[in-house]
């Protein structure tokens, strides 16, 4: 058996909150392997990149989700009890509830309600002067997708709405005053997203027929058990908060955009070009960082053991921007998805495998959907200027965003 490349820091913690989406890529580089050992929060940790090990992290039969996500991860981001840490039956019971919710013309309508907002957005946006793109695409991804899920939301409502979103993305990445946020916002939404679950199974709340708020309300178990309370919360906010998170996504679009003007005119009207523009925002651009498992039983890969239990890191970003897979990786080349055929181990910027049974992000539609109507409006709704301002990105930062949430500045209607 093979000895596994080993980063010989007693603990790397540290390292990895302060070198973010790098980590693992700088470690697999100067280690020469895509299979590294370290150690994360006193635990032994094997981290991955590349197809094959994608491939290979999503094999259930290998992996379970259970236990692997730290729990200040859990209690901010994701939600204690949600899909993201359950396996087998009960994994496959849950996905199909959230892949219920996922038809075509569900997405279409909830890209035509985000449009609509936008729409509405722009003669405020020309009439006040500067905007940030960040805070205003995030309340209008709350109201389109809170009117979508069937979720009442009151004018005064959103921005708190928003914010508690924005608490809960930022909350699991360093101690401190932003995981304090996360954890006050989650409680919070957890509370008022439980209410509403409970006021639709008792009657006091009509949620349209095939609303993410009556599907989760209604929702069976593997057992046939409705979900507790809190479970229900967390599943709603589930769909609630990763799609309020492609806002960042819009605003690396915009951001691309700019960098890269020539693409203005390619995607504008042209329904296949704005698709490989997105697809290579979502390779390019830094979201999820990692996805973590354990390993189910013992066993050999590439000569290297897994133990049982063993914490397990697939690293995303690293993956989407490896040169075995993505020739040139630090350039932003579109074109390079010309003719693609979608590989489920390959771009997996929100995750790998299979939709409906496996652990990838069953918002992925949803976020090309959304990223494309922001592409549409940015190139075809309306003109502006990009004043002078912090346009980098570090990204030791987790999640990453421009400082300056994107300024947009002479904004005029153009349709």
């Amino acid at each position: 058996m093979t000895t596994m490349p080993s980063d010989r820091s007693p603990d790397s913690t540290l390292a990895f909150l302060r070198e973010g989406y790098r980590f693992v890529g700088a470690r697999c580089d100067r280690l020469g392997s895509d299979v590294v050992q370290t150690r994360l929060l006193l635990q032994p940790t094997i981290c991955l990149r590349g197809r094959d090990a994608a491939e290979l992290f999503y094999d259930e039969e290998r992996f379970v989700r259970r236990g692997a996500m730290p729990m200040r991860a859990q209690r901010t981001l994701t939600g204690v009890g949600g899909v993201q840490g359950l396996d087998g039956a009960a994994h496959r019971a849950r996905k199909a509830m959230f892949m219920s919710i996922m038809t075509p013309d569900a997405i279409r309508g909830l890209g035509q309600l985000f449009a609509d907002e936008w729409r509405a957005r722009v003669p405020a946006w020309a009439a006040n002067g500067p905007v940030a793109l960040y805070d205003e695409v995030g309340e209008m991804l709350t109201r389109a997708v809170w009117a979508w899920a069937g979720v009442p939301l009151a004018g005064s409502d959103v921005r708190r709405r928003t914010a508690e979103m924005h608490a809960m993305i930022e909350g699991p990445a360093v101690p401190g005053p932003k995981h304090w946020r996360g954890l006050v916002g989650r409680r919070g939404a957890e509370r008022w997203a439980g209410g509403l679950v409970e006021r639709v199974r008792a009657g006091a709340l009509t949620a349209p027929e095939g609303s993410a708020l009556r599907v989760v309300a209604e929702h069976r178990d593997e057992r046939g058990a409705a979900l507790p309370r809190r479970i229900a919360a967390v599943e709603l906010l589930n769909v609630l908060r990763p799609t309020v998170a492609v806002d960042r996504y819009v605003v690396f679009a915009a951001l691309a955009l700019h960098d890269h003007p020539h693409w203005r005119d390619r995607v504008r009207g042209d329904d296949d070009a704005a698709e490989r523009f997105v697809q290579e925002v979502r390779r390019y651009y830094p979201f999820f960082p990692l996805a973590a498992a354990r390993v189910r039983r013992s066993f050999e890969w590439r000569g290297y053991a897994f133990p049982q239990g063993r914490r397990v890191l697939l690293d995303l970003y690293g993956t989407n921007h490896h040169p075995e897979l993505w020739p040139e990786p630090e350039r932003f080349r579109p074109e390079r998805f010309t003719g693609w055929r979608d590989d489920p181990f390959g771009l997996i910027p929100q995750g790998g495998g299979d939709h409906v049974t496996g652990h990838r992000c069953a918002g992925e539609w949803i976020t090309i959907e959304l990223m494309k109507r922001a592409v549409a409006a940015l190139t075809g709704a309306m003109s502006y200027r990009v004043p002078p301002q912090d346009l980098a990105l570090d990204l030791g930062r987790m999640p990453a965003l421009p400082p300056s949430g994107m300024i947009l500045d002479g904004v005029r209607p153009t349709a």
